[in-house]
């Protein structure tokens, strides 16, 4: 299976882009994580037999000798299943593995995973791993449009690549960190994201990118156009806003949309 495009919508209405995790990839990341989990485990072990003084002691018949073998049992369920779950969920969807490899898991909102998902999606490994070698995982994975286990769709996570190294800032990427763009209090409801068509996303497009080639005349003409075409779809006055906010208010609703819309 090779790798395939997922597009995430969020709660906020905000289209994200990602590259699915292939078989290959997951394999790599769950190989190199189940090496530190053995690792680990044969550590407990050598203490645990060292601790009832030899072999012979820790596999004895004696009472004591089942309680401590119980007990390491149960130490080793917890490192096998909580070193997934406390990675995951503490370090945002990243077991050791999975950060060498490039990859991590998230809800499939796009929000990071949570921790009733990440114990539902490793408890399912036990049925994942049915009958042997971790059948079931890996037929689903292979076969499933967006390469998830049935630990993911239960859980409703998704495996996905790391996004690209940031690309260079352009003008407009330093305005609007100085501007600290988009508003905080501006949010956009479904209704009016589907208000906006191809023609208002491609005007607001074309002024974002305009916006610092252009005069101060032409910018304010077209912000003033702009905001006449546009901000009602928003439920917003342009007659009540300085020109100042309407330019925030502008270049703010390009950041949210953008996401949405670069991919259509």
């Amino acid at each position: 299976m090779s790798y395939n495009d997922v597009a995430i919508k969020t709660p906020e209405y905000v289209s994200l882009r990602f590259q699915s995790a292939n078989l290959g990839s997951r394999a790599v990341a769950f190989i190199i994580d189940n090496l530190i989990v053995a690792v680990a485990q044969v550590i407990i072990l050598i203490l645990a037999v060292l601790a009832v003084g030899g072999f012979e002691s820790f596999f004895s018949m004696a009472e004591s000798g089942f309680l401590i073998l119980a007990l390491v049992i149960i130490i080793l369920f917890i490192i096998n299943y909580g070193y997934y779950i406390f990675f995951e969920y503490f370090n945002t969807g990243q077991t050791p593995g999975k950060r060498i490899v490039g990859i991590r898991v998230i809800q499939d909102n796009g929000h990071n995973i949570t921790m009733l998902s990440s114990i539902i999606r490793n408890l399912m490994r036990i049925i994942d791993s049915l009958p042997s070698a971790y059948f079931i995982g890996i037929l689903m994975v292979f076969f499933h449009a967006e390469n998830k286990r049935l630990g993911d769709l239960v859980a409703g996570t998704i495996v996905v690549h790391e996004r690209p190294g940031k690309r260079k800032e352009t003008k407009l990427d330093k305005l609007l960190r100085e501007r600290n763009l988009p508003l905080p209090n501006l949010t956009i409801d479904e209704l009016s994201m589907r208000s906006v068509g191809p023609r208002e996303w491609n005007l607001l497009k074309v002024y974002s990118e305009r916006f610092t080639q252009v005069t101060e005349e032409e910018r304010i003409r077209l912000t003033r156009d702009l905001a006449e075409i546009l901000l009602p779809k928003f439920h917003i006055n342009p007659e009540t806003r300085t020109y100042a906010q309407l330019e925030d208010i502008l270049l703010s609703l390009y950041v949210l949309l953008r996401e949405e819309w670069d991919f259509e």
